[in-house]
């Protein structure tokens, strides 16, 4: 979620007549940051809500939700929590993740912390179901600017992913251009031990945590700035969620008419999906731009090694079947 200036070329898009399961996904409202959570036979989808007008930049005060039972038809749940919730905080319902431990929903969230600790911060809030209400679960940010002094910009401390490993121990990984990780204590409102930098190579925000077979999986928007303009959505694999991570390259390149990108995985009923967000979305008289994203979803593939096989946007997205099956062999225990 970088400031960036130059704007997308002027252009309509009808997308309402779309099958069920293109992409966009959302089409009555500008949306970004695409978080997948399985709960059952649904999956329930948090996005923030991009509402900038004309040339703003990021004008964003809500968290909104939304579910499927198939991947095709998507239930609005509505806004689910506000940033004016977390009294501490001043502005930017940015990028969230939420997960589901010991019969609660925990609700990660990157805000702008109020004067007494500026910059960025990660919030944490609860409900006791996926779609809230969710409130404030600590009363102050779980992780400040000032914790992470390494980075050189006030924005470093955003777009928090979660993770609970097999043994039940949750980790919590974040940043902007250097990538942080740490674990989370049992009541999942405080750091557990030290913060570690893991940043993987063309860093830019936006990690993602994931586990399939024994491979972890850190994914993330990429931005090699001698050669790119916009991000795209590279990965590393480990063996071990606390490292060393091993770079594996690009999975998708840069979201049409986006500088941002922002990687979601999930496997839901059998198959993998890769949620993701362009620009490519008009609604009314108001253009795609970078405050005005829209969520979209691929399907997701692996080869039998355990890596992922790059993924291409597309319009169709999952309205049509996966070019080849994605259930490969489950990949081996080494990294």
């Amino acid at each position: 979620m970088i400031a960036v200036t130059s704007a997308p070329p002027v252009r309509a898009q009808s997308v309402q007549a779309r099958a069920q399961g293109a992409n966009p996904l959302i089409r009555d409202k500008f949306t970004a940051d695409p978080a997948p959570l399985v709960v059952g036979d649904r999956l329930y989808l948090y996005v923030g809500h991009d509402e900038a007008q004309r040339d703003e930049m990021f004008t964003m005060r809500e968290w909104l939700v939304y579910s499927t039972s198939d991947m095709r038809s998507w239930t609005d749940h509505g806004p689910i929590l506000n940033v004016a919730d977390f009294k501490w905080a001043k502005k930017d319902a940015w990028a969230s993740q939420a997960i589901e431990k010991d019969g609660k929903f925990w609700f990660y969230a990157a805000v702008e912390h109020d004067d007494t600790h500026p910059g960025k911060a990660i919030a944490v809030a609860v409900a006791d179901s996926p779609t809230g209400p969710f409130v404030d679960a600590k009363g102050s940010a779980l992780i400040t600017n000032q914790m992470t002094p390494k980075g050189t910009h006030s924005w470093e401390d955003i777009d928090p992913t979660v993770f609970t490993d097999d043994d039940g121990a949750s980790w919590i990984a974040w940043g902007n251009r250097k990538c942080y990780i740490a674990r989370l204590k049992p009541n999942m409102i405080e750091i557990d031990g030290p913060i570690t930098e893991i940043t993987p190579p063309h860093f830019e925000e936006g990690p993602w945590l994931h586990k399939r077979g024994a491979l972890y999986y850190l994914t993330y928007a990429s931005l090699d700035r001698s050669k790119h303009r916009d991000e795209k959505i590279s990965y590393a694999t480990a063996s071990s969620i606390q490292g060393p991570w091993t770079y594996r390259g690009e999975l998708t390149g840069s979201g049409r008419y986006s500088f941002t990108i922002h990687p979601g995985i999930a496997q839901f009923k059998g198959d993998w999906y890769l949620f993701l967000h362009n620009a490519a979305l008009s609604i009314g008289d108001l253009n795609g731009a970078i405050g005005r994203r829209a969520v979209t979803v691929e399907h997701l593939a692996y080869n039998p090694d355990g890596t992922m096989k790059p993924v291409v946007q597309t319009d169709a997205g999952i309205s049509v079947p996966p070019a080849e099956p994605q259930h490969a062999p489950t990949p081996p225990s080494g990294d």
